[in-house]
């Protein structure tokens, strides 16, 4: 029988803390009953993407709406995979889209009691645990080189076996102290490795607050704990960083299910009870007729980065996977068009089992609605903000006179039936052009069916008459007199009526002056453009038209 004591003395000479001594520096946190404490817990490989964010906003409503608190602790264990400067780009990427940690890695350091809250610089932590699983018979030290384990490898495949260091292909499981002790006077690099007592033969069962009952097959695999450098696998590390860190619930994709038996083993044999976990089923689109997960290396709408440079406003980004992810949250947007986005109850329950399917046009309808309940201040400060890192040209005109430039903003806001010209930040620059005279200029032609003469007559007329002083129904009764006199119908219905009787209509009176005004057949209300424009520049724009015709 293996000295279970004498291995622990062997292996971790240097740990003399004990997980008593653990439970007593990161104490059970004091909140109300009820209260998520949950945590994002990404690696540092300098790509932050939608599935990030779909469970960093999953974990922050609940945490938030319970009276609880959210961590970011960054799992660094793999040096290989880490891209320098990823944390930085990872805590800023979050930031933007509204996920707010009340403690955790911050790019100048830490900020709560219970860090570090990097995984590199817990490892004496992790040592305490691991000695404690050695003392207990449920690790063990294995020597086996790369080689070793490729050839074990290629027998299992060779035998059609299963994969993985298991029964009789855990050759250091049951090794004397002897061979243990011979190996490490030799210098021979080792791993540590949980003791599995798990059979593929039974099966665990499990609810999962998203999955609901789910039945696993148990875990035989005697998985690494510790690799050569000391540095715990992921699998080791997040099973004490959560206990220790006070988390009641995990929020992670649901590709990690097939660990989670091994996760569930871990919690027992450190004598930890286990959080509540929910799987999130994947982001999808559709391809062609079927549907398929999206992919980093086949679609840029998976990288955060791409809503950034795309103009889309975080709030935006944030009420479409509001939708996606609760199948109550459009009715309750209807029934609430005006409510802050966070006094609506989010509820896990209402979240698909299956996964969800993305849809950019959807986003970009979700994104008009938004926008168009802005104010034409925050229009603005948004379309700077956006500007200023992809628009340098768009940045230095709103920015040479901020007043003109919200006054275009502000056309048709407000009101029970807003404009929604915008879906992203990038539609802006087309939509004010021609309000900037080096901008400007004539993109649409007249169409053929009307006379020269006539066009020329109504734009004519309407200068003789215009004022700047006139409201808009002053305004247009003009421009309806003008019609008139063309021998144009004034009078929308009649014209419908017999159109036959008419030159055209008063709609097409205002079409003349639009294109001559703004260059184009659709624009933002023209009596509002006029009087942003001034009777100058208005009257500038007629006689320029009035020479090409």
């Amino acid at each position: 029988m293996l000295d279970t004591t004498a291995l622990a003395e062997l292996l971790f000479p240097h740990v003399t803390l004990t997980p008593a001594d653990m439970e007593a520096r990161f104490p059970v946190r004091e909140l109300p009953e009820g209260a998520v404490v949950s945590r994002m817990a990404p690696s540092p490989t300098g790509f932050v993407h939608l599935g990030n964010l779909v469970q960093g906003l999953t974990s922050e409503r609940m945490c938030h709406q319970s009276g609880g608190l959210l961590f970011l602790r960054v799992e660094d264990t793999d040096a290989k995979r880490e891209v320098p400067g990823a944390v930085k780009t990872l805590i800023e990427g979050l930031k933007h889209y509204d996920i707010n940690f009340d403690e955790g890695a911050t790019i100048d350091g830490d900020a709560g009691n219970y860090g570090p809250y990097r995984q590199r610089q817990r490892v004496e932590i992790y040592h305490v645990y691991a000695k404690q699983l050695v003392l207990q018979g449920e690790a063990y030290p294995c020597f086996c080189t790369e080689e070793e384990l490729a050839d074990i490898h290629a027998k299992q495949e060779a035998e059609k076996a299963n994969f993985g260091y298991f029964g009789k292909w855990a050759v250091w499981r049951d090794r004397s102290m002897e061979e243990i002790k011979e190996a490490l006077d030799k210098g021979m690099p080792y791993v540590l490795r949980f003791r599995s007592t798990g059979s593929i033969e039974n099966k665990i069962k499990f609810t999962d607050l998203i999955k609901g009952n789910l039945e696993l097959t148990e875990n035989d695999i005697d998985h690494v704990l510790l690799k050569s450098d000391g540095i715990p696998t992921y699998h080791f590390a997040h099973a004490v960083d959560d206990h220790l860190m006070r988390t009641t619930h995990v929020v992670r994709g649901d590709e990690w299910l097939p660990t989670l038996p091994f996760h569930l083993q871990l919690f027992r044999s450190l004598g930890f009870k286990p959080p509540k976990y929910l799987h999130i089923g994947p982001l999808m689109k559709m391809d062609g007729e079927s549907k398929r997960k999206l992919s980093k290396r086949k679609d840029p709408e998976l990288a955060l980065t791409y809503y950034r440079a795309a103009g889309f406003p975080v709030q935006s980004v944030y009420e479409y996977l509001m939708t996606v992810l609760n199948s109550n949250f459009e009715d309750w947007r209807r029934a609430n068009p005006d409510a802050p986005v966070d006094s609506f109850k989010f509820s896990h329950k209402k979240m698909n089992p299956a996964g969800s399917l993305f849809d950019e046009a959807k986003l970009r309808d979700v994104s008009k609605n938004v926008i168009s309940r802005m104010s034409a201040e925050r229009v603005y400060d948004e379309v700077v903000s956006f500007a200023k890192d992809y628009d340098e040209a768009l940045y230095a005109h709103l920015t040479a006179d901020p007043d003109y430039a919200k006054s275009i903003l502000a056309i048709g806001r407000g009101g029970k039936k807003p404009r929604k010209d915008f879906a992203v930040w990038t539609d802006v620059k087309p939509y004010l052009d021609f309000f900037y005279d080096d901008w400007f200029t004539v993109t649409d032609a007249y169409p053929e069916q009307f006379r020269t003469a006539d066009i020329k007559a109504a734009l004519e007329g309407f200068k003789a008459t215009f004022n700047e002083a006139d409201d808009a129904t002053v305004w247009f009764d003009k421009i309806k007199a003008v019609a008139d006199s063309m021998g144009f119908a004034s009078d929308m219905k009649a014209y419908k009526e017999n159109p036959a009787a008419y030159g055209g209509s008063v709609a097409d009176v205002s079409m003349f002056l639009r294109v001559a005004v703004t260059g184009r057949m659709n624009s933002p209300d023209m009596y509002s453009a006029m009087q942003i424009l001034g009777k100058d520049r208005v009257f500038a724009r007629i006689d320029a038209m009035l020479q090409k015709l």
